[in-house]
């Protein structure tokens, strides 16, 4: 399997148009320029560099790896057909068992995020 470098800039841009900002703890707020979380986010969310998600997203970066992919797919919170086709796009396997085992759906973590945090005693 290879690599599809411009496909998969293109639906990394598209995911993260689609992303919500305050769905991943982000504010959102009318001084953002684009609709989703911005590179700087999405990189922070998936524990990579700003400069590795830009080429990714230029469609210059090297083949990101299958861990590298999962995180991405957690940061734009990918549903498991979207994280299944962001593995196929960069040249891998999708996940065995997606549909199973640590994979949370979107739906779900914007139900815990609206859950009131409870209060710390010491």
């Amino acid at each position: 399997m290879t690599i599809d470098r411009r496909e998969l800039a293109d639906f990394l841009r598209r995911s993260g148009e689609r992303a919500r900002p305050q769905d991943a703890g982000l504010p959102s707020g009318p001084r953002r320029r684009t609709p989703g979380p911005r590179r700087e986010e999405v990189a922070q969310l998936a524990g990579m560099s700003v400069d590795y998600y830009v080429r990714l997203e230029q469609a210059r970066g090297p083949q990101p790896s299958p861990r590298m992919l999962a995180a991405l797919a957690r940061a734009l919170r990918l549903d498991s057909d979207q994280c299944d086709h962001l593995h196929l796009l960069a040249g891998h396997r999708p996940p065995a068992g997606a549909t199973g085992g640590d994979h949370v759906a979107p739906g779900l973590l914007h139900l815990l995020d609206q859950l009131p945090r409870p209060l710390h005693r010491s």
